[in-house]
């Protein structure tokens, strides 16, 4: 009866054993997902920053007074990018200005050209 018990213990120990290590690569794919650094983005991260590239397109888009068909909209751990041209320096101040209400906008970085007129 004793080996019995010893078999079935050793057997628990090695099932166990290979469950853990077979667990490992799942738990460390999850947790890689998650961090980010200072020039990464997290997967997380980066579903935020699309959806608040998607608000701010959308919020420029609504705006009755200029069109903003030449900006381009870039996102990156909350800091909202703009570049492209406008045709004067309140369409651009307008742009950044509604960029700053739009929700989970952390800073905007304003890289808007002003078109040259040429007189």
């Amino acid at each position: 009866m004793k080996k019995t018990s010893v078999r079935n213990g050793r057997t628990l120990k090695a099932f166990g054993l290979i469950l853990s290590l077979g667990a490992m690569p799942l738990l460390l794919g999850l947790t890689g997902c998650t961090t980010g650094s200072r020039y990464e983005q997290s997967t997380g991260e980066r579903i935020d920053d699309h959806g608040t590239s998607s608000r701010v397109r959308a919020a420029l888009a609504e705006d009755t007074q200029y069109k903003y068909d030449a900006v381009s909209v870039v996102t990156f751990k909350g800091t909202v990018q703009l570049s492209g041209f406008v045709n004067s320096r309140d369409q651009k101040n307008r742009a950044g200005e509604l960029t700053r209400k739009v929700v989970a906008v952390k800073e905007v970085v304003n890289n808007i050209t002003v078109k040259e007129s040429a007189n």
